[in-house]
């Protein structure tokens, strides 16, 4: 009995840490902050040469508060602003990561509702959303 229970200690000994590490590894190369699980990347140690030889092949992804900035203004274009206003808050409460892009978002749809209504008209869905950048935008361009 007792010389099972050391074979099973020697073997645990040398195979748990090989498991600890392997595993501690791939947990390590996994990107969480990428834009959906789904797309989550794999980093490789040859990531930075596979990166430059191909990024003249394909196109770079863009920035999730590009894609939601060309969403807004594409809602503002076929509702109003004060609909893109309210859905900007609406993903800044459950995305809270995009907060600091507010400034950034709002000032796109004032930019956007000056070029559908005109500045009088536009600033006429001003919202505190995001302080006063979307006045801010609608201001630039007036």
């Amino acid at each position: 009995m007792n010389h099972a229970a050391r074979r099973i200690g020697r073997s645990l000994a040398l195979v748990l840490p090989v498991v600890l590490v392997l595993s501690g590894t791939l947990a390590v190369t996994r990107v969480p902050w990428s834009t959906t699980p789904a797309d989550s990347q794999v980093l490789t140690a040859s990531a930075e040469k596979a990166s430059s030889k191909s990024a003249s092949t394909r196109a770079t992804p863009r920035a999730p508060r590009e894609v939601l900035r060309d969403r807004l203004v594409a809602e503002l274009q076929e509702e109003d602003p004060g609909v893109a206003l309210t859905s900007l808050q609406r993903e800044i409460t459950r995305k809270p990561s995009l907060a600091r892009h507010c400034v950034f978002l709002a000032r796109a749809l004032g930019k956007a509702a000056v070029h559908k209504y005109g500045a009088q008209r536009a600033q006429r869905f001003s919202r505190p959303v995001c302080d006063t950048s979307f006045a801010h935008g609608v201001a630039q361009l007036s």
